[in-house]
């Protein structure tokens, strides 16, 4: 049997991590499902990681792979996103910042405007403004 060159090598080793088997997204996707139905809850990354039956290491890395972010960073979109749903809604910063698994005030405030660009209570109020228009 022939070597492979360190190239061929190389060439599978990279094969192997852009290709992944199919079953990879499968997990993957029960890995988002459970992100978005324990969205309220405080989620650990072996949680996630146990959803898509991987170990937190390989899923991370798969995960990013299909997604180009990584879980938490995937976590911390969803969570914003159904946070201005709420705002939106009319729910007060305080039951929104838990309805979206924060427990902590302060620390909800600091990454939606890290993350919009504007406070929880002046993203209401410009939504408020909107529809009273």
């Amino acid at each position: 049997m022939k070597q492979k060159t360190q190239f061929e090598r190389y060439v599978d080793r990279i094969s192997q991590e852009v290709y992944q088997p199919a079953y990879y997204y499968t997990q993957v996707r029960q890995s988002r499902a459970f992100m978005k139905d324990n969205l309220s809850k405080k989620i650990e990354l072996g949680e996630i990681a146990a959803a898509a039956c991987m170990s937190s290491f390989h899923f991370i890395r798969i995960f990013k792979l299909v997604y180009g972010l990584t879980p938490k960073e995937y976590l911390k979109d969803l969570r914003i996103d159904r946070a201005k749903e709420l705002l939106k809604e009319g729910l007060s910063v305080t039951q929104t910042c838990f309805a979206v698994g924060y427990e902590s005030l302060s620390t909800f405030s600091r990454v939606f405007k890290k993350g919009t660009g504007l406070s929880p209570k002046a993203y209401q109020d410009l939504n408020k403004a909107i529809l009273d228009k």
